[in-house]
This record gives C-alpha cells, sequence and structure tokens, in this order.
C-alpha cells in the first residue's frame, strides 16, 4: 500500500522508512554471511575461498542490478508525490519489460563467462573448481535476483519498505535451512551454498507476486509494458549512471580482492570474510542511501525541495553517527569477529588487522551514500556516478596496491586505504551539493524576479 512521505516529521519518515529497509538488507546480507559461517563449518579453507569469491561476484551483479532499479524507484515516487498513477504504472511496466530482458541476457552471457570470470579473479587453484560450480548456479538463478529486485523498487517508489522486509524474512530462513541441508547433511560444498541461496531467492520471488495477487496495486495495462521513450528514457538516465557507479564500486573491490588473492590463500580467505561483514556494517548506510533516495523524490515530485534536503542532512546525522560507533568498537573486536567464521589461526589474525583499517570506510561511506541518495532524486545521478569513480581511480585501487606492495606482511595498510577513498568522495560530495544547491538559489532568485 502506498504511503505519503511529503507531510509530517521529515526525522521520523527518514525512521520509519529506512528501519523496514535496514532488515531487508540484513536479511539479504545474511545469505552470504551464512553461506560462508556453514561452510566454513564443513569444509576447509579452499570452499571458503570459493564461497567468498563467487559471492563476491554475485554481489556485484546484484549491487548493478539495484543500482539500474533505482531509475524505477525515483520515477514511481516523483509521480506518486504528485499524485500521477497514470504516470506510475507506465513507469512500472516498462520496467517489467526492461529487466525482463535484461535478466535473459545476463543469464546466457555469464553462464558461457563462468571459467574465464573465475580465472581473472586470480582464484587460488584450491578453490577454482568449487568457485565455478557456485557461479554457475548462482548464474542460472539471475531472473530470480532481477525480479525480486524490480518488485521491491516498485514497492519502495510507492513508498512501502515493509512488504519487501516480509518477502526476504521467509527467504532468507528458507536459505539458512538448505545450507544445512545442502552442505552439511548432503556435503555438496560451494555449489550446496549457491543452490540453498537460488531457491531462497526463487521463494521470495513467489512470495511477492502472491502479495500483488492479494492487494491493491498499481493497475497496469497491455499499453504500459510496450517500451515508450520518455518513461523509458526517464528510468534509465537514472539508473544507468547508479549502476555504472555500483558497477564500478564493485569492480574496484573485486581488484583489491585479486590484490589479496595473488598474496595467497590466507590472505584470500581473510579478505573474503571481512568483506562479508563489511556488507553487513554497511548495510545502515546502504538503506539510508536508498531512503533519501525514495523520500526526497516524493517531496520534490509534490514541489517540497526544503523537505527534501532536510532528508538528506537527518540521514547523513544518522550514518555517520552510526559509522563512528562501529569504527570505535570494531578496534577492540576484531580478532573475535573474525573468528565467527573460520578457526584458522593465521586467517584470523590477517582478518583482524584487514578489518581494523577497513572499518574508518563505515563512517565516511555513510556521507557520500546519502548524497548519492539525493542526487538520484534530483535526477542527477551522473553526480554519483562521478565522485565514485574519482575515488577508485585516485584512491581506492592505486592505494590498495601500493598498500599491498609496500606492507606485504599486514592487510591493515589494504584496509586503510579503502577508507581514504571514501573520504575522497565524501568531500567531493560536500562540494558538488554545494555547488548545486547554490545554483537551485540562484535560479529560484531569478524566477522570482523576472516571473
Amino acid at each position: 500500500m502506498e504511503q505519503n512521505l511529503t507531510t509530517g516529521s521529515v526525522f521520523r519518515n527518514v525512521v520509519r522508512f529506512s528501519l523496514p529497509y535496514l532488515l531487508v538488507y540484513f536479511l539479504q546480507t545474511l545469505y552470504g554471511m551464512a553461506d560462508l559461517f556453514i561452510v566454513g563449518q564443513y569444509e576447509g579453507v579452499a570452499a571458503t575461498t570459493a564461497v567468498s569469491i563467487g559471492s563476491q561476484v554475485m554481489h556485484m551483479l546484484t549491487v548493478m542490478l539495484v543500482g539500474l532499479a533505482m531509475g524505477t524507484t525515483v520515477s514511481i515516487a516523483r509521480a506518486v508525490g504528485a499524485g500521477n498513477w497514470a504516470e506510475a504504472a507506465k513507469a512500472t511496466g516498462n520496467t517489467v519489460t526492461l529487466f525482463a530482458v535484461v535478466s535473459l541476457a545476463l543469464t546466457a552471457v555469464l553462464l558461457l563467462l563462468v571459467r574465464p570470470i573465475t580465472a581473472v579473479m586470480s582464484t587460488p587453484a584450491e578453490a577454482v573448481d568449487g568457485t565455478a560450480a557456485y557461479l554457475t548456479i548462482c548464474f542460472c538463478g539471475i531472473p530470480f535476483i532481477t525480479a525480486y529486485n524490480i518488485l521491491s523498487s516498485i514497492f519502495r517508489g510507492m513508498g512501502d519498505s515493509k512488504s519487501p522486509m516480509y518477502f526476504v524474512a521467509v527467504a532468507c530462513a528458507a536459505n539458512i535451512a538448505l545450507d544445512y541441508f545442502f552442505m552439511g547433511a548432503l556435503h555438496m560444498g560451494p555449489a550446496g551454498a549457491a543452490l540453498g541461496t537460488t531457491l531462497s531467492q526463487a521463494l521470495s520471488v513467489l512470495i511477492a507476486l502472491l502479495a500483488i495477487r492479494k492487494r491493491r496495486m498499481i493497475s497496469l495495462q497491455k499499453s504500459d509494458l510496450r517500451p515508450q521513450k520518455a518513461v523509458m528514457g526517464q528510468i534509465l538516465r537514472i539508473g544507468l549512471p547508479v549502476l555504472a557507479q555500483d558497477g564500478l564500486v564493485q569492480i574496484g573491490f573485486l581488484i583489491i580482492t585479486i590484490i589479496a588473492n595473488q598474496r595467497g590463500l590466507t590472505d584470500a580467505a581473510a579478505v573474503g570474510i571481512v568483506e562479508k561483514f563489511i556488507s553487513f556494517v554497511f548495510l545502515v548506510p546502504s538503506s539510508l542511501l536508498s531512503t533519501v533516495s525514495a523520500l526526497a523524490a516524493q517531496n520534490l515530485g509534490a514541489d517540497k525541495p526544503e523537505r527534501a534536503r532536510q532528508t538528506l542532512w537527518d540521514s547523513i546525522g544518522l550514518a555517520f553517527g552510526f559509522g563512528v560507533v562501529v569504527a570505535i568498537a570494531i578496534q577492540f573486536c576484531a580478532s573475535g569477529v573474525v573468528g565467527l567464521f573460520t578457526p584458522d589461526a593465521a586467517t584470523i589474525a590477517a582478518g583482524a588487522n584487514y578489518l581494523r583499517g577497513y572499518i574508518f570506510d563505515c563512517m565516511f561511506a555513510g556521507i557520500h551514500f546519502c548524497f548519492s541518495g539525493y542526487f538520484c532524486a534530483c535526477g542527477k545521478s551522473g553526480l554519483s556516478f562521478l565522485h565514485s569513480i574519482l575515488a577508485i581511480v585516485l584512491i581506492r585501487v592505486p592505494g590498495a596496491y601500493l598498500m599491498s606492495r609496500l606492507f606485504p606482511q599486514t592487510l591493515l595498510p589494504m584496509g586503510l586505504a579503502t577508507a581514504a577513498g571514501s573520504l575522497f568522495s565524501a568531500i567531493l560530495c560536500t562540494l558538488l551539493y554545494l555547488g548545486l544547491t547554490r545554483r537551485d538559489v540562484r535560479r529560484n532568485s531569478l524566477h522570482s524576479v523576472f516571473g
């Protein structure tokens, strides 16, 4: 059911919308963390490495699909904010058509590239077969991943962040149960982890479709499914830069993973484990990015730019405060966190050092994530792409490579290099926002003078 987010307390709307979103991200992250945790209980370091590498590739694809779906969320949210239900239906129908084509094409292409992807990731020889098996099964499930994310984007564009939480909660429970069955009882290793994840994602789509049938959603006509230049153009203008941004960010992380993989099996496993934990910690910034994009878009659609800006700053305050608390806490419990996923002492030591540096990324990422959500709501998603690519090319990747070469005995400097990349993005986003705001103020002043 749609929710009007253009009235009432801005801060309360941010909290009420972001909490279900946060729980969705938490449950989705449990997918990968459960895979990694359970495979570590029944298999060795090679299987753990295979699942961590394979799940990183899948995370990259999922993040890119979510980025493209941002165009849907913003388009529907603006239409809902303006009370234009016909436009919301067109955006929904064109989204279904677009993502149906995208998912089928991705599945076909990626199944042909399983072995090359495994090689590009510099996968340790002991983990190659397990990684290939994991990716093959997960690639077959891309249509389910795509379907879930577009359904969720439609719900959120209408102001409903709770329904996707219920869908994925059931799927997450099923995934954990299937992981224990396939990896614990049947000893299928990485293939079992992938099978459990794929089947649980299919379940989440089924539940979402059943919910849509029982509830009043946007009424679609056949004409809404037909690609329309203006509607498709708006979705792609917003979604493609976000897809490119998220894809490049993930490529940057994959390059860092490759650098770690070249250091040997222990460092490869350590980095994989920390990346999984970091994805858990990043739930708060990620949920606030999506919250800012949906709430700010509705308020801009309702011609309430002041509320849109207040949404941004309230969200930044929440994200940065959370990052500070977590960064401090991790300095005292890093070894214990890594030890949850592996009993290997060398992997724990390496992972703890990496985590202590990497965790500062959460503080600065919270800032630039919120700015990215605001830029998307304004239809300026190209700005999000700009700060991300500059941070990757100038700071994150070269910094990680340099630190790996200068400090071969520890992963701590590599972790700090990732945080430096986010600090750069946060500073650049602030400057871009100030420039955008000054331009809008000048435009409004001229409008008031000349009518």
